[in-house]
Formats: structure tokens, sequence, C-alpha cells
């Protein structure tokens, strides 16, 4: 078996697995916070906050951006591999693709690490 070593997964179905699994995560968790502010007679900034500060809210908003990364990581992988390769770009293809995977890798990190900054940071 051939596997790439930018992939997330070992095969092309565990990666289609991941992005369907998270699309899913995406969707409860914009659905418990849309009951959420539609539950609230008067939402504002108060009424945000503590929608938020409840921990089982926590909990899954960085399951959630935990989902967004890797569902974002998997379709940029997908997009890359497919356009920027040498049959596209000629000799350089290879490494513009490792480049620009790995700048997309480091944002991706980087939004992991501000979304859990924001959801479990003080104050």
């Amino acid at each position: 078996m051939v596997t790439n070593a930018t992939s997330l997964g070992r095969s092309g179905l565990f990666d289609w697995l991941v992005q369907r699994f998270s699309a899913l995560v995406l969707l409860a968790w914009i659905a418990w916070v849309g009951i959420g502010i539609a539950s609230a007679p008067e939402f504002g900034y108060p009424q945000w906050r503590a929608l938020f500060a409840a921990t089982p809210l926590q909990i899954f908003s960085l399951i959630a951006v935990l989902s967004l990364c890797a569902h974002a990581w998997v379709g940029m992988w997908t997009v890359t591999t497919d356009y920027l390769n040498e049959a596209h770009l000629g000799r350089a293809g290879t490494a513009i693709r490792l480049l620009i995977q790995a700048v997309c890798l480091l944002l991706t990190l980087a939004c992991l690490l501000w979304g859990a900054r924001i959801f479990w940071g003080s104050g």
C-alpha cells in the first residue's frame, strides 16, 4: 500500500470518513448553538457569554474546532494533491505542493490553538 506522508489517514476511505464525520459534528454544533440562541427571549452579549460558559458547550466547541481543522486539512490536502502536481505545474509541482501544504498545516494548527484559546481562555 502506498501512502502519502501529508495525508491525514492511511487511505482515501479514512479521509472520506473524517470529512463526513467532521461535517456531522459541525452540523450538530451549529444546531446546538442555534437552538441556544433561538431559545433566548432576548439575545445579547451577556446571553452569548452565558451560553458559551457552560462546560458541555465548551467541550463540544473544542471538538467542533478539531473537526473543522480535520475537515479543512482533508479538503486542502485533496485539492493540493489533485491540482498542484507535476502534471499541472511541471518539475516544481511537488515542491510547490509541499510548500503550500506546509503553510496550510501551520494555518490550521494556528486556528486550532486560537479556537482552544477562545473557548477555554480566561475571562
